[in-house]
């Protein structure tokens, strides 16, 4: 027996089909039983007939949802169906009755966090990863179609690139070493050899905060290249998102229609020029448009991040930060040391900030420097200072945070439904 998907099965639209998958609803009477089937692809309505399966009916009649089954039949179409079309099935095999499942109508967050190996089965789960999958897929071949080369750095690292508060300390031995913050030390050391370059990995955050845009532990997808200056590099920025929208718009369709995003919202995205504007523009906007009293020196919060991007109502890219709040390795520009040559990507609808990154800083005097400020140890970067000695050359990188990207494009109210097992301060398990 040849079994096929459901999708399969719809796209064929008539004749036999063999199919397996999972009891996704069910109801019926004593004479005959509706079994909504699910698997990876989709979902059809099945119907069994009690005069058909004599024998067997006891069984079908006490299957719960998650029950596994094998189905074969004749499909047909029907409107009435959840999907357009029905089996009338003339075999069954039950794999696994299922027990009573857990998980039933409106359980709160908790719980399906708690149950979230089993609601990964949803079909709005499934259809995060689905596009999750195509995410990931589109930032490997936005890279490597352009010549970058993957290059993947240590997950343990001797010191921190985003602040010291943020660190996760593990035991190493005898030592103690962090969990990775960012690639970008390691990055910044490989563009003299490869010259441009690209990574998907983990990263790990220990940042107190529960809020529905935070994880301690993500994935971020960085980039760095030799000879890139600041307008270059949110250029390619720019390019990267526009393309994994449209690598989605591509292959998802219906998995958005089942998120109810609106389709034509994100061709929008896919299709529209990014701004570029300076902090001092971004200042102006929301002090003066929308009443806020930020002043110099403030970084922007969430608040305002969503102000601007409501004013443009696409992404926006901001420049030039103050320097004083920026990293030590984002440089003071030349015509206004005050500012930072920096930006990040602020995505529209509330979702804020999903890039952020910087030409890098090839003083190292004032890396030092800076790094004092923070009551860090400049010791412990010989290794990097190191890059500047040896034929050293101007270079930019980003770092895009997956799972926002994906949560701005799936319109979801919180960043835990974007990545299989969230770990967040509160939460570690399953």
């Amino acid at each position: 027996m040849e079994y096929i998907s459901i999708q399969e099965a719809l796209d064929k639209g008539e004749g036999t089909v063999d199919l397996r998958g999972w009891v996704y609803r069910e109801r019926g009477s004593n004479k005959i039983k509706f079994i909504v089937l699910r698997d990876s692809s989709n979902i059809i309505q099945c119907v069994l007939k009690k005069k058909d399966f004599e024998e067997q009916w006891d069984d079908i009649d006490s299957l719960l949802i998650e029950s596994s089954v094998k189905i074969s039949g004749k499909i047909k179409k029907d409107e009435r169906a959840p999907t357009g079309f029905e089996v009338k099935a003339e075999k069954i095999q039950i794999v696994q009755p299922a027990e009573p499942f857990p998980i039933t109508k409106d359980q709160s967050r908790d719980f399906l966090l708690e149950k979230r190996h089993l609601w990964l089965r949803s079909r709005k789960m499934v259809a995060i990863m689905k596009i999750r999958h195509t995410v990931v897929g589109a930032i490997h071949k936005f890279f490597r179609d352009r010549g970058y080369y993957e290059f993947d750095p240590p997950i343990f690292q001797p010191s921190q690139a985003e602040g010291g508060a943020t660190l996760f300390e593990v035991k190493y031995f005898k030592d103690k070493t962090y969990l990775s913050q960012t690639w970008q030390l390691y990055a910044e050391a490989a563009i003299f050899a490869l010259e441009k370059i690209y990574d998907m990995s983990p990263t790990f955050r220990s940042e107190k905060s529960n809020t529905s845009r935070h994880l301690t532990e993500f994935w971020m997808a960085e980039m760095e290249a030799a000879w890139m200056e600041l307008d270059e590099v949110t250029q390619v920025a720019k390019n990267e998102i526009r393309f994994i929208i449209k690598q989605v718009l591509k292959h998802n369709k219906k998995e958005l229609e089942i998120l109810g995003r609106d389709v034509k919202l994100i061709k929008h995205y896919a299709q529209a020029d990014y701004p570029t504007i300076k902090y001092k523009e971004a200042l102006k906007i929301v002090n003066e448009k929308y009443g806020m009293d930020v002043k110099w020196g403030k970084d922007l919060r969430t608040l305002e991040e969503a102000k601007i991007a409501e004013h443009f109502k696409v992404p926006v890219v901001v420049t030039h930060y103050p320097t004083e709040i920026m990293g030590f390795y984002k440089p003071p520009a030349k015509e206004n040391p005050k500012e930072a040559l920096c930006f990040d990507m602020i995505a529209p609808e509330g979702y804020c900030e999903i890039v952020g990154g910087s030409q890098r800083s090839l003083d190292v005097k004032d890396m030092k420097k800076r790094l004092e400020a923070d009551g860090e140890d400049p010791n412990q970067y010989d290794w990097y200072f190191d890059l500047r000695k040896f034929g050293s050359v101007p270079h930019s990188g980003y770092g895009v945070g997956v799972e926002r990207v994906i949560a701005w494009i799936c319109g979801l109210d919180n960043i835990k439904d974007a990545i299989p097992f969230p770990r967040t301060m509160n939460r570690y398990k399953p």
